[in-house]
């Protein structure tokens, strides 16, 4: 059972972000402030639910949340800062277009860059132990999902509707017959036949 608070005096907001091993794309980041009393049966880290069940849970979230923001980091983004860095940028960009601003941030993993001066804690599979970081998981894949289905009619060949830029075999392969798109992450190295595609 998730909890619904990590600290229960302050508006809390959970962050978490998707893409972030992904070869093209950007990545994707949100903040959620929930209700202080939200449950929710079916909700828990996105990587554990189905698409189908990542898709039914995002209205409701939208809906129920007291504020949410989504915010992307571009690729070009993820060259010139790498991953990590543009990680945070997502997730700043996405705290920033809370109304209202919490008080209190909970991030999913090890590592966070401070935003403006809102405390903060970073819990370790943080998107399975509370529900405003669970929320936050379901709404950043899912719209991350989304926006790389619409790239996936732009380009095919990369089979991005199906893998949505993680680094599958087909992806690679595609790689190395078609080469990178303007949407593939350049500092991310795929190598095929010891050829270093970027």
């Amino acid at each position: 059972m998730l909890q619904s608070r990590y600290q229960h005096h302050l508006l809390e907001a959970g962050c978490d972000e998707a893409g972030r091993g992904c070869l093209a794309g950007p990545v994707f980041a949100a903040a959620v402030i929930l209700p202080a009393d939200f449950t929710h049966p079916l909700l828990t880290d996105s990587k554990q639910l189905t698409e189908t069940e990542r898709y039914q849970l995002r209205p409701e979230i939208e809906q129920q949340a007291l504020a949410y923001a989504v915010a992307s980091a571009s690729p070009a983004e993820i060259d010139e800062i790498n991953i990590l860095n543009a990680s945070f940028l997502a997730m700043h960009r996405a705290i920033e277009g809370l109304v209202p601003q919490p008080e209190f941030l909970i991030i999913d993993g090890n590592r966070f860059k401070p935003y403006a001066n809102i405390p903060h804690q970073c819990l370790v599979k943080g998107d399975s132990r509370y529900y405003s970081i669970a929320a936050a998981s379901v709404l950043a894949k899912t719209y991350r999902d989304d926006y790389m289905q619409q790239l996936a009619a732009e380009y095919p060949q990369y089979d991005w509707a199906s893998n949505k830029g993680y680094g599958t075999a087909r992806h690679r392969a595609m790689l190395v017959q078609h080469g990178p798109s303007p949407h593939h992450r350049r500092t991310f190295r795929v190598k095929s036949q010891q050829l270093n595609i970027f």
